[in-house]
């Protein structure tokens, strides 16, 4: 493990989000029968505060990849991790731990569709995803917080400006829905970010590159997955959908 990052909240033991992932999925297997005969949440306030928070976290994160990688002359094509204490590499370990910290905060989404009562939203795909970025991003800060990781938290980062923008935006009400033809697009970029990372993780799995291959190949299995959920997820809202 990287002695940077491992007394660090939540990252020297598997035990504590082991421990929220194992709560996580008591909410989402009991939270609609709690909700069964109560009355839907409105949340309003508290969901455009949320949205708001998380699209500002997602900007400052994905400034300090950005900036950080460019000052600190990272390679896109083969970048190993910087173990030691100077600057640039405290600065990317910390906006690694930060985009792991912003999964966690990030489960919260199941929890505001549950006590909505917008338990359609709760699917495999949105409780997969969530639950096991949280692992993935555990075990990065634990043992690889930068090089070739950067590229996948600049470009999430980033797509989750105008995902939570989408969100917010959403949750001012019905009035907002003609301004949200977007969603379609949305979904797109997404599989466009898959698409590149899975790319970004393959290339290195066939070059000389001091970066470990066990995570390269874990990441680009792992997104394989993302793509076939998204597509299929794709398919059915905006292909059968319309038919």
């Amino acid at each position: 493990s990287d002695p940077r990052t491992d007394p660090w909240p939540l990252v020297h033991s598997p035990l504590p989000v082991t421990l929220l992932f194992a709560f996580y999925l008591f909410v989402v297997a009991l939270g609609p029968f709690y909700m069964r005969k109560r009355k839907p949440l409105k949340l309003r306030g508290l969901l455009i505060a949320y949205n708001l928070a998380m699209m500002t976290l997602s900007s400052y994160m994905f400034y300090e990849f950005l900036v950080t990688s460019i000052l600190d002359n990272y390679s896109y094509l083969c970048q190993p991790v910087d173990y030691s204490r100077s600057e640039l590499g405290m600065r990317m370990a910390r906006v690694c731990w930060w985009f792991f910290f912003s999964k966690v905060i990030e489960l919260l989404d199941t929890v505001f569709f549950i006590l909505r009562k917008k338990q359609e939203q709760v699917t495999f795909l949105h409780v997969y995803h969530h639950g096991t970025m949280l692992f993935n991003w555990w075990s990065g800060v634990k043992y690889v917080p930068g090089g070739q990781a950067f590229f996948i938290g600049m470009l999430n980062s980033f797509v989750h400006i105008f995902m939570y923008g989408y969100y917010a935006l959403a949750s001012l009400g019905p009035q907002m829905h003609c301004y949200l033809w977007w969603k379609r697009y949305l979904t797109i970029m997404q599989l466009c970010q898959f698409v590149a990372i899975a790319a970004h993780s393959s290339y290195n799995l066939f070059t000389e590159c001091p970066f470990p291959d066990g995570f390269n190949t874990a990441v680009f299995l792992y997104i394989l997955s993302l793509i076939a959920l998204f597509l299929r997820f794709y398919y059915r809202t905006y292909i059968r959908g319309k038919q």
